[in-house]
């Protein structure tokens, strides 16, 4: 993946200018399709589970993931990136907070 291309680095700084969880939504929703939205969700669930050390088998179950997406999931969860994890830690330190925002 580059990410010095032009495009890129325009999506990039795209998703930063959103400001609350409703522009969010919004511009996930005319970004992605329906069934690419649950399928990031269900990535992040599945980094989520592997965090809690569920097994790829009950991650499957509760994402409909094939077990090759989880493999990839737990690389790039693991892998140098950190983007998961980043993530997942700002989740957790700010559930409380996040939460009462998107719902």
């Amino acid at each position: 993946m580059d990410w010095n291309i032009k495009e890129n680095k325009r999506l990039i700084r795209a998703i930063l200018t959103l400001k609350t969880a409703d522009e969010t939504r919004r511009f996930l929703r005319d970004l992605l399709t329906e069934k690419e939205i649950g399928e990031f969700a269900n990535r992040l669930k599945a980094a989520e589970m592997l965090v809690a050390k569920k097994s790829y088998s009950a991650i499957g179950e509760a994402t409909g993931l094939s077990s090759t997406t989880i493999a990839r999931v737990a690389r790039w969860l693991y892998g140098k990136e950190g983007g998961y994890k980043t993530i997942i830690d700002r989740l957790h330190h700010n559930s409380l907070q996040v939460g009462r925002e998107l719902f």
